[in-house]
């Protein structure tokens, strides 16, 4: 099963220091721009990438 978004973008912000992982600017962009509360919502997540990729 592919990981969602949200699902990218944790793996991403919790990797060790060393580790050379990589998210799209259409994945990294979007989450940005919600607050640290509403990035650990999955479905909100989801739905800004969804839009931001709408554009």
């Amino acid at each position: 099963m592919p990981k969602d978004a949200f699902d990218q973008w944790w793996e991403w912000s919790e990797k060790p220091p060393d580790s050379k992982l990589t998210i799209p600017a259409a994945i990294h962009e979007p989450i940005m721009r919600l607050t640290p509360d509403q990035r650990r919502d999955r479905d909100k997540v989801n739905e800004a990438v969804w839009q931001w990729r709408g554009k």
